[in-house]
């Protein structure tokens, strides 16, 4: 009889102990088990402790609290993120937000877990506003297609030019817009609006700034027969009044001077490089236009601009490059020509000496055009 008593004794302490823990390892667990997140952060172990309430598409970002580890969808508005079973655990998931833009916005997370549960968090997903970068040509004529390169061109949204008016939009990609020039559009920057922001660019459609050769007249020492003034059928079309086009077979080693002269010759024109350029090169770039009928291939393209003499180890444009028969803008970082001439730049009163010179290896079957060499801000002039 002792012995059932005591057998019964152990038994039940045994079911009670059972029982407790039992209790215990419930009452143990974060939320009772239920999914919760306490907080958003960014990734960076650096920066830990910076926690969002938003982010941009394709961040990446951790999501901290309990109880997620069977986490088998993450919503955010109406996007489906990509999840990576190894980047979910118990307390942390790391996910990157979808680069689609969403058709309906709700700015909430939610989090749908193996047996159905669904978790709501606030949290926004911030739109880029829209980037413009750059155009193919920045002449384009009236009724012509220009491109606009960029990124997030989410439409619905416009393209205005100075003087007021809107571009026709011909065709939309997220990085790149083809747009048809209206009547009154003027020179100036371009402003790109969307549901989510508007940008105006840093470069200037039809730029009329600090232009050093533009043969509107033809001013200088050299080739006033490189000017097109009334271009003909085979011609290039005229994107900004005369412009100039080399024609003719160019041995390797040949000294061809196609355009410029000293500040004397040149007249007014050899002035409008900025003092700030020459102060603060990396502040601009050297732009033009170029239009190739035939390959620039070979040989070798030597420019002088921004010196008060002569300069014969001259920046050089090296080929190649083939806009086959289209006008293409030319972008050249200011202090890449300045290092060229060893830096030494310094402000003249009186202007400066330009040269468009043709000298280098290889023969070349030159048809190429120029216009509109300009030296320009980087960032737009608020």
């Amino acid at each position: 009889m002792k012995l059932f008593k005591l057998t019964y004794s152990i038994l039940f302490f045994s079911l009670v102990m059972g029982l407790f823990t039992a209790c215990s390892k419930d009452d143990d667990a974060p939320n009772n088990g239920i999914p919760r997140i306490r907080y958003v952060r960014i990734t960076d172990p650096a920066s830990a402790d910076s926690l969002l309430v938003g982010a941009f598409q394709g961040n990446l970002i951790a999501i901290v609290g309990e109880n997620l580890q069977n986490a088998r969808q993450i919503w955010f508005n109406d996007q489906r993120a990509v999840l990576t079973p190894t980047y979910i655990t118990n307390t942390t998931i790391l996910v990157s937000i979808p680069n689609e833009i969403p058709l309906e916005i709700t700015n909430t997370m939610k989090l749908v877990f193996a047996n159905g549960f669904e978790l709501l968090h606030e949290f926004e997903v911030q739109i880029s506003e829209p980037i413009v970068g750059s155009m193919d040509c920045e002449y384009v004529l009236t009724g012509g297609v220009a491109t606009i390169r960029g990124d997030f061109f989410y439409p619905p949204l416009t393209v205005k030019f100075a003087g007021g008016v809107n571009g026709e939009l011909v065709e939309v990609d997220d990085k790149i817009l083809q747009v048809r020039i209206p009547e009154g559009a003027q020179p100036g920057p371009i402003t790109v609006t969307t549901n989510f922001g508007e940008t105006v660019s840093d470069f200037w459609f039809r730029d009329n700034r600090n232009i050093f050769i533009s043969s509107d007249p033809f001013t200088g020492w050299w080739n006033a027969g490189f000017v097109v003034s009334n271009p003909g059928p085979a011609d290039p079309a005229s994107i900004n009044g005369n412009y100039i086009r080399v024609t003719r077979a160019i041995g390797a080693w040949n000294w061809l001077e196609a355009a410029g002269g000293p500040p004397d010759a040149m007249g007014p024109i050899s002035k409008n490089i900025p003092d700030e350029a020459i102060l603060k090169p990396e502040d601009y770039n050297l732009k033009f236009e170029v239009n190739t009928l035939k390959p620039y291939n070979n040989n070798m393209i030597k420019l002088n601009l921004g010196l008060t003499a002569f300069n014969n180890d001259q920046y050089q444009w090296k080929p190649p490059i083939d806009t086959k028969g289209q006008w293409q803008t030319v972008v050249i970082p200011f202090e890449e020509i300045a290092a060229s001439y060893g830096g030494n730049l310094s402000v003249s009163p009186n202007g400066y000496y330009t040269r468009l010179l043709f000298h280098g290896p290889g023969d070349l079957d030159c048809d190429i055009a120029f216009d509109n060499f300009r030296v320009v801000p980087k960032v737009l002039e608020k």
